[in-house]
Formats: C-alpha cells, structure tokens, sequence
C-alpha cells in the first residue's frame, strides 16, 4: 500500500475529489448550456483579515483546461468583507462547469489550508517584528505536505526554514541549530564543539538546556564559546515556570559577564501570544512549530455566481462576477460588480486588485518567487490595523 498519501497525479485527475462530484459527473447532461462564473469567498474567520497564498498550486493544477482565472495576487491582505459588509471574492473562475467541478475538493484545499498557515505566520511575524523567526513545524504535519507549509510560513513572514526541500524550493539556505540527542550521545559540551565545527552560513546557536539549568547552561556555553551568536531556550512547558522571567534572568546573567554579543533564541509550543511577550523580556529570536503549522485552514467556499452570462447563485449569497479595490492611502476594501474607476471615502482613487491569471488555460502572469511574495505581504504590515476589528 505504501505511505498513506495521494500522488500528484492523482490530484489533477479528480481522484481526490468529494464523491458527489464524481457522481454529479457521470449523469451530468451532455448539452447543458454550463457556462459559469464561479467565486471563492469565506463568510468569517479568526482573523479580522487573511494573508492568501495557494494560488500558484491553483494554476498549476488547472492550466491547460478551459478556464479564465481572476484572482487577488498571493501575498495580498485582505479582510474577508469590504466596507460594506460585502464578501471579498479571492478568486473567480469562469468556463464550463463540467471542465472544473470535479476539481473544487482540490482548489480549496490547496488554498484553504496555505491561507491559514500564511496568515497565522504573519500574525507571528508581526509580533515578533524585527526579531526573526523561523518555521519549525514541519515535524507535526505529514511531510507530504512539508514543502507547501514551510512555504506559506515563509510568505507570511517567517524569516527561515528549518526543512531542507522546503528551502531548496523556496531558494533560502534551510536554518537548523542542533537536537537535544546530540548532547545526550555526547554531553553537553562534545555536542556543542561538534555543533560549531560545522561551517554554514547561519547563525552559531547552541542548545543548551538539555540537561543542566538555562541561566549556568547559557554561562558555560558562552564562557566556552564567547564568539556564538546564539543560545536555544527550549525548554518544555513542564519545566519552565514563568518563561518570560527565565528569559529576562538568561539575558541579565549573560550581560553581567561581558556577553552581550550572545542572542537568545527561544522555541518550544510557541504562538504569536507568546513571541509577543518573550520579545518584551528579551528573547531576540523564535522558533513556531505548531502554532503556524497546523493554523486553521480559512473556510474558502466555492460557489456559481452567474450562469450563461446572466447573474443567478444560491441562497444567502450575492450573484455576479466581482472584483476587489483597495485604497493604498487608508486600506479601506470595496468589492464592486463595475470594473472602472472608484473613488475612496478619503478621496483617494483606489486600486483594482483582482489581476486576471489566466485566459482560456494560459497563465498570463509571471511566476513571482517567494522572497517577492514575502516582500508583498511585510509591506502591508503597517496598514492592516486599519482590518481590525471587521
């Protein structure tokens, strides 16, 4: 049987499709006049606003068919109503239903479950502003999917990753520093001169709580090692006390002796609530697993807003294709059914941000790296307060 998981062949050929689809398809009326607009929207969500990733993957699954795509660019922020209560349309794909709706179970899953992570890794990333933090989640999910969340964590702000794919596809240098086993086999201090003798292009950073106490541990370490840029808190949960103060006695300690140079890197069940307050007692660096990892996938749904050009859609939601403008001076969102010229409350022109992907199964953008997606996303860090609270 092998590894419980589905091929990417088996993905582009409906294989994982919800089952109602596949029997929708195999009674479905060969002259039906199916020509369909269809949106992905999401009624809430934790989050006041969502950093949306997944939209590559989308592509790539769907280039070649018939189909016309419009989307938000991936990295763009966005708040899941606009102004007027309306829901955001993220993405909208127009052609024949029987040439995509066997593909629905796929095209949400590869963006519901990026979305979360990505969002929940800007929500990190901002609390630990310009500290860094690196993506240590991999490990708690199938590694099937290891590459796909190191890469939304990456595009939502983290600043590295631990996984050596997911750097390799991203185009980073993968961040490590070294596993309690090491000093186990070893002893503390053999595991840190096998640590250092590696030569790479990251940081030196020693784990040192394995088995002594943090404040002597860090005091060693750095007595041995005074040119390190770093020392690891990984304390577990069971242990640690007060976190914060642990960290704040770490860093008064290491300064007392002339070692100021020494950074502390914190990690262990972290979440963007906690990286707020260990920065505050003087951690200069965090390792998120969990927390970002395994986020709550954003509950995208998909749904026919317009049928042979005429506006029809179910209960409870709005009909007709749409499209998205943000002002840039205040960030208020406005989903309009007009393509043109808007004008902000503020009077500010705003900006049309649905960008047209493909037209007819050719990708009409360039493939964006994802250092310039990241880029995207930090960028309007300063404005999405004005998202709180929605």
């Amino acid at each position: 049987m092998g590894i419980n998981m589905a091929t990417e062949e088996q993905i582009r050929s409906g294989e994982t499709a919800d089952v109602y689809f596949k029997r929708t398809m195999e009674n479905y009326p060969p002259d039906l006049n199916d020509l369909v607009v269809s949106e992905i929207t999401v009624s809430g969500y934790t989050n006041p606003w969502i950093t949306f990733t997944g939209l590559h993957d989308v592509l790539e699954l769907l280039k070649g068919k018939p189909l016309s795509i419009q989307a938000v660019p991936e990295g763009t922020i966005l708040p899941c109503r606009d102004i007027m209560n309306i829901p955001v349309p993220f993405m909208s794909i127009t052609g024949r239903y029987r040439d995509f709706a066997i593909m629905e179970t796929a095209i949400l899953g590869l963006i519901c479950q990026s979305s979360g992570i990505s969002t929940q890794s800007s929500l990190v990333k901002l609390a630990a502003g310009d500290r860094p933090y690196i993506s240590f989640g991999i490990r708690r999910m199938h590694p099937a999917i290891s590459t796909m969340i190191d890469w939304a964590a990456y595009v939502g702000g983290a600043d590295g990753v631990s996984g050596t794919l997911s750097a390799e596809r991203i185009g980073i240098e993968a961040v490590g520093t070294m596993p309690h086993a090491l000093s186990i086999l070893l002893g503390d201090e053999r595991a840190w001169d096998v640590t250092l003798r590696k030569k790479s292009a990251g940081k030196r950073t020693l784990l040192i709580d394995t088995f002594n106490d943090e404040k002597f541990a860090a005091i060693n370490a750095s007595t041995l090692h005074p040119d390190i840029d770093y020392i690891r808190l990984d304390t577990p949960s069971s242990r640690r006390g007060n976190f914060c103060n642990l960290v704040t006695e770490v860093r008064w300690e290491l300064d007392l002796r002339g070692f100021k140079n020494v950074k502390i890197m914190v990690s262990g069940g972290l979440n963007a609530e906690d990286v707020a307050e260990l920065a505050s007692c003087g951690a200069d660096a965090f390792g998120v697993g969990t927390s970002v990892s395994s986020a709550k996938p954003v509950d995208f749904a998909m749904d026919i807003v317009e049928v042979g050009g005429i506006p029809k859609t179910k209960r409870g939601k709005l009909s007709g294709l749409k499209y998205v403008y943000r002002c840039e001076k205040c960030f208020t969102v406005n989903v309009s059914h007009v393509k043109g010229s808007i004008k902000c409350s503020c009077g500010n022109s705003m900006t049309l941000v649905t960008v047209s992907y493909m037209e007819n199964g050719k990708i009409l953008q360039k493939d964006e790296s994802a250092s310039k997606i990241r880029e995207r996303v930090l960028s309007q860090f300063p404005k999405i307060s004005s998202y709180t609270g929605r």
